[in-house]
């Protein structure tokens, strides 16, 4: 606990009166050994004699202070702590240590002083320490504290980059409604997860694809967090691996939905070791992959996505439109921001990126990532080039074109109407085979590339003659 001046007087209990005439000599023997620095002050504040330490550079030459009241040789803001301490050595006869600025050959410099009054009526001997080393050493302490801090703050900013991106090219995603707990729309994750076709899973109770001993705790939470219209999340067994499952409720139009996103755990631990896994993962991927804030402006790409548009980096991109890069109008990709917004996810949208070689087509992904963290969620796309046409299809466009020119041959023989007909047949047949084949046979993934309803490719398919997953009959006319 620290000791009062008067209560430090009285522990003293000498008049100190008799060594008044020895102040000078005093004063030199503390500078040269306790102290930087003594002062003889009178009872009016005003210098005396100086004693400096030898190699000290604290204060100017003694004869620049001498003559001078103490509080002039300290800064205006701590001109009050001199007169706090000779009031204190003056009344009690021993002052508290205060910290001063002093103004010196070498700029300003902190001193931390203390006084004692040598008998009743004797001079004040003030004895003071440089603190600049000390405040060196506090100066290195906070600058390295400060590093420790950037650092930090990087490895989080790197950790949101690739948290963010790793969401976009690994998060299962379903949008469910609120009211059936069935299916409405699912991203390929999700259907890579549950290994089901996309279109297969619209439709199909939420809770499906899981474990039968999770089920219920899936059900409990879309319950929960649609009743309650918050963000819910649990983790289950799946396995060997832990799955957080997380469930978030919002409105499209006039239709409540819950955005249900699958993730392994893993994916959520904040460790040296995961984050370079995230790094790796993310780093590797040949999914192109863009966050951008609501507004659609870039915030984030990944590798992949420099290398499909053969841009050099990323680094003026931030801030920048995503719809600069693709085939999509201003119009039409607001109105792909609009969707994603209001339902949460978009799948499969068939696209252009135009790059610096040209461009390509792509299709298209985006969810919408919630960000607990700081409540500005973002939006993940993900692009992929379109499957380039395959030995079979291109030996199946050759056969239209085949089919096509004998057609043409039997100009003069069959009326114009006739031969339309038949060229029709032909067109939609070859285009109906080739939105299957890059589907893989998934109806309503075919329809989306084809621009029409799942209904309208049945009847189509019919009436061709054509099955999923079985030969298709040749083009040949």
């Amino acid at each position: 606990m620290t000791k009062r001046p008067q209560d430090v007087a009285a522990e003293i209990g000498t008049d100190l009166g008799a060594l008044s005439h020895l102040a000078p000599e005093l004063a030199a023997t503390f500078a040269t050994v306790a102290s930087d620095i003594a002062l003889v002050i009178d009872r009016d504040g005003v210098i005396r004699n100086v004693a400096v330490s030898g190699g000290k550079d604290a204060v100017p030459a003694p004869r620049d202070w001498v003559g001078r009241p103490w509080a002039d040789t300290v800064t205006d803001d701590t001109r009050r702590k001199i007169e706090q301490l000779l009031l204190e050595a003056n009344e009690s006869g021993v002052s508290q240590r205060r910290e001063v600025t002093v103004c010196g050959d070498a700029g300003q410099i902190p001193i931390a002083y203390a006084a004692v009054r040598l008998g009743e009526h004797g001079p004040v001997l003030a004895v003071g320490r440089d603190l600049r080393a000390i405040a060196a050493i506090q100066q290195r302490f906070i600058e390295s504290q400060q590093e420790m801090e950037r650092d930090y703050w990087k490895r989080r900013q790197a950790e949101a980059r690739y948290r963010l991106l790793f969401q976009v090219a690994t998060d299962a995603v379903l949008v469910v409604d609120a009211t059936s707990l069935r299916v409405v729309e699912a991203n390929r994750a999700a259907a890579e997860f549950f290994a089901l076709a996309p279109g297969k899973l619209v439709g199909q109770e939420a809770s499906l694809g899981f474990a039968p001993a999770a089920r219920v705790a899936v059900d409990n939470l879309l319950v929960a967090s649609a009743t309650h219209d918050r963000p819910s999340e649990i983790r289950i067994r799946s396995g060997i691996d832990t799955l957080s499952v997380s469930s978030t409720p919002f409105r499209a139009e006039d239709t409540s939905l819950l955005l249900l996103r699958v993730r392994t755990a893993d994916a959520t631990e904040t460790t040296d070791s995961s984050l370079a896994r995230l790094a790796e993962l993310v780093e590797r991927t040949p999914d192109a992959i863009v966050v951008t804030d609501m507004l659609g402006r870039i915030r984030l790409v990944n590798p992949a996505f420099l290398e499909l548009s053969g841009l050099p980096s990323s680094t003026d991109l931030a801030g920048r439109m995503l719809s600069e890069w693709l085939g999509q109008g201003p119009r039409e990709f607001n109105e792909t921001l609009d969707v994603v917004r209001r339902n949460g996810m978009v799948a499969r949208i068939v696209s252009r990126l135009r790059g610096l070689a040209g461009s390509i087509d792509i299709e298209m992904s985006a969810a919408r990532l919630p960000d607990e963290a700081d409540d500005q969620d973002s939006l993940g796309f993900t692009l992929r080039p379109l499957a380039r046409s395959s030995s079979a299809e291109t030996a199946a466009f050759d056969e239209l074109t085949r089919a096509v020119e004998r057609l043409a041959s039997r100009v003069g023989s069959v009326i114009l109407p006739s031969l339309m007909r038949e060229g029709a047949e032909l067109v939609e047949r070859h285009l109906l085979q080739t939105a299957l084949a890059r589907s893989g046979d998934d109806e309503a993934a075919a329809a989306r590339l084809l621009g029409i309803s799942e209904d309208s490719l049945m009847l189509r398919l019919r009436r061709q003659g054509l099955r999923l997953g079985g030969d298709r009959p040749s083009v040949m006319a």
